[in-house]
């Protein structure tokens, strides 16, 4: 897909690393615009960073998508910065930041920790990114006026490690498909991406998980290793691409196998 983002606008939450970051650098080597949202400021300047190395356009948006102002704000600035916005990808996620517990043992404090990033934060980047683009004309062969894909996970579908985790992320896959449904007809595709175990910042063998899960993770996937980064965000990218025009509503599955 070489070049085939040449003057799109794409935005990314949670582009200070890990999925987020190969998916926001992705999308500037082939040519898009990238705004780039996250909550670490430093992070988020080494992202454009490297986007603005590969010769691209790119802005840096400090953005907490749990606050509903932050995500108005990161939309907003999105459209006065590059006048439009073509593809959202949201992506901002935690994992278990308060540990692995039993359903009854989270308190309520702990349960929202999980869900006002996973859940409230994708229906409100939603909400602004779909407002946006029902503004926008239909563009490009297909006649779209946007591309959104929600990043879930395979606890998106089956079981995961913690309970708040798998309802959130269940939760993600609930909310692409109503807006898939919804927003058809208005030209809008919206898609979920579902990684299986992907070596990142939020799981670290040892530090984020335990060492024992994490080999238990990599056990159960088929081809026996990690997934990496770039690999989820070649997906991503293929989902927002002129190669998928005809999918909405799907759960693009890339986990090694693991949900097989």
């Amino acid at each position: 897909m070489t070049g085939s983002f040449e003057g799109k606008v794409a935005l990314v939450t949670g582009a200070t690393s890990g999925i987020g970051r190969a998916t926001a650098i992705a999308f500037g080597r082939q040519g898009a615009s990238v705004v780039v949202a996250g909550r670490r400021e430093a992070e988020g300047f080494e992202t454009v960073a490297q986007i603005e190395a590969l010769g691209a356009a790119a802005k840096f948006v400090q953005t907490d998508v749990s606050r509903s102002a932050d995500v108005e704000n990161m939309v907003r600035t999105a459209v006065l910065t590059y006048g439009k916005l073509d593809c959202a990808i949201n992506n901002a996620s935690v994992g278990w930041p308060s540990g692995l517990k039993r359903l009854h043992e989270y308190s309520e404090a702990e349960w929202y920790e999980v869900s006002d990033i996973n859940e409230k934060g994708v229906w409100l980047c939603m909400r602004s990114e779909l407002k946006q683009m029902l503004h926008q004309e239909p563009d490009g062969d297909a006649g779209l006026r946007g591309v959104i894909t929600n990043v879930g996970s395979v606890a998106s579908l089956r079981a995961g490690p913690t309970a708040p985790y798998t309802a959130s992320k269940h939760a993600v896959l609930g909310l692409t498909r109503s807006a898939a449904l919804e927003y058809g007809r208005d030209a809008i595709r919206v898609n979920a991406l579902c990684p299986g175990v992907v070596q990142t910042d939020m799981v670290n063998p040892g530090v984020t998980v335990p060492t024992e899960m994490a080999e238990m993770f990599v056990a159960a996937n088929r081809l026996g290793r990690w997934g990496k980064p770039d690999e989820i965000a070649d997906a991503i990218l293929y989902s927002c691409s002129d190669e998928s025009t005809f999918m909405t509503g799907h759960a693009l599955v890339i986990d090694g196998g693991l949900s097989a």
